[in-house]
Formats: C-alpha cells, sequence, structure tokens
C-alpha cells in the first residue's frame, strides 16, 4: 500500500498548487459574505489557491496560515504578484493570528484532519479571530456527501464503488453535519447555516486524460491508500463507465458549507 502524503516533505510542496478555483465558489462566497475590503484569513491555506482567490476577489488582506512550511513555499510562489497577501505558519488550534483582526475566516478542507474532540477548539480560535459580525465559512465533505454514486461528472463516486473500503476511510475521518453544527454552536457562533457547492475540481480533454491524472494521484490524497496495482485496476474500471465516450470530462466534487458569524 502507498504511503499517506507527508504534507512536510519537499516532494509533495506542489500536491494541491496544480488547479485553477472554481468560478461557482467564488460565486458563492460573494453570495454569503462581501469581500470587497475585507480582512481574510485563509487557515489550512495549503498551496494558497483558495488565498489566492480571495485576492482576486478583491479583499483587502489576506493572510494564509498552514502547518507545513513546505506549503507555505507554494502558497507564496502562487500569491507572488500580491502585494496584499501574507502567509504565516500555525494551525487551526494555534493560528498565532490576532484577535479580532479578520471579517472573514475560511477553513476549507481542514477539519477533517483534526480530532472530533478537537473541533470546538477549532472553532474557538476562528472566533477569536473574528470581528463582531464576523463571519466563518468552514467547507469539508460529510458522509452524505460521500455517499453519492459515480457518474460521468462525479468521478470520485466510482472510487467507492470499486473499493468501497475507501469510502469507508473517507467517512471515518469525517463528521457529519449534525456535530459540525453543534461544535460551531458550542463555540458562541450564532446564525450558522448550510449549503451545497458542486465544485468543479479538473476538466480533462478526454478519458485518456483523466486516466493520466489519476495514475498520478493527482490532488487526490485518497489514492494513496490504494496499492499500484489496485490503483490500474481502478482506473481500468473507470475506463469501462466511459466506453464509447467522446469528449471532456468535468470532475467535480459536491462539498458541504457551514455558514457562522460571530455575535
Amino acid at each position: 500500500m502507498s504511503m499517506p502524503i507527508n504534507f512536510h516533505a519537499s516532494e509533495n510542496r506542489y500536491t494541491y498548487a496544480h488547479r485553477q478555483v472554481d468560478s461557482a465558489w467564488k460565486e458563492m462566497v460573494q453570495n454569503i459574505v462581501a469581500v470587497q475590503g475585507k480582512q481574510v484569513a485563509d487557515i489550512g491555506c495549503g498551496g494558497g489557491l483558495y488565498t489566492a482567490a480571495f485576492a482576486e476577489m478583491g479583499a483587502g488582506e489576506v493572510t494564509g496560515v498552514d502547518f507545513s512550511l513546505e506549503m507555505l513555499k507554494s502558497a507564496g510562489e502562487q500569491c507572488k504578484e500580491y502585494s496584499h497577501v501574507l502567509f504565516k505558519q500555525g494551525d487551526a488550534l494555534q493560528t498565532g493570528l490576532p484577535s479580532q483582526g479578520y471579517d472573514i475566516v475560511l477553513e476549507r478542507a481542514v477539519t477533517h484532519h483534526l480530532k472530533l474532540s478537537d473541533l470546538p477548539g477549532c472553532f474557538v480560535e476562528a472566533l477569536r479571530l473574528l470581528r463582531s459580525g464576523g463571519t466563518l465559512i468552514v467547507q469539508n465533505r460529510t458522509p452524505a456527501d460521500y455517499s453519492l454514486p459515480g457518474s460521468q461528472t462525479h468521478i470520485r463516486g466510482y472510487f467507492h464503488e470499486r473499493y468501497p473500503r475507501l469510502r469507508t476511510v473517507e467517512i471515518g475521518r469525517r463528521a457529519d453535519s449534525a456535530i459540525m453544527v453543534a461544535a460551531l454552536q458550542q463555540a458562541g457562533f450564532q446564525g450558522i447555516e448550510e449549503r451545497y457547492l458542486w465544485e468543479v475540481k479538473d476538466v480533462h480533454g478526454d478519458v485518456e486524460s483523466l486516466a493520466e491524472n489519476l495514475l498520478q494521484r493527482k490532488d487526490r490524497s485518497i489514492l494513496h491508500e490504494l496499492t499500484d496495482e489496485e490503483l490500474r485496476d481502478l482506473v481500468n474500471y473507470i475506463r469501462q463507465q466511459f466506453q464509447g465516450y467522446k469528449g471532456e470530462i468535468v470532475d467535480q466534487t459536491r462539498w458541504t458549507l457551514w455558514i457562522a458569524r460571530k455575535p
């Protein structure tokens, strides 16, 4: 079996840095909160894709935080053209950022790296960062998101059909929505709402382009749970699902977003 990604290793610096942020994500965020001129903290920023997205959307200043120096190096390269973007090493429980310094806090694909018992503490730290009336956006996938079937626009569903243990792994490290909402409430957030977003992950010119992407395990840490032989088998299984199909493949993933306000 392949080893999980080591986010501190230099060879994995660009693991989550080679794609574009979906315009649907930007539109949803703009519908949630006005970004123009705001102070934003991107917690768990990884390769800086969403940090850059906030800069492009007109934020006054964006600070990205990640526990991995290698990820921060990648993020710095991603955002080198933005003078109003900063980066700092820290984690979701102890960001090291100033209290009440931000209007918006994003925690995208972060909470599944935490123990369930740490969720309230993570959200208490986000509450500390926000000014009164500020907005926290938490984005992750839930067991319900992982229960959706595979299709020609939802490639990940095929992973679980072919190797059900992958779904077990995914669900085992994701909290359901009730747990997330309870943790947000416990931290002191109000006005909590939930939304769903089908976010485009990649667009592939054809099935062979998709196959090459999968074989390289690009941006797909769950595929490190498979041996090389199992991965080749999975790719062949997916090829079968596209038999006779000609044209580009738009690969989407459903996410759950929780929006919470600081009183």
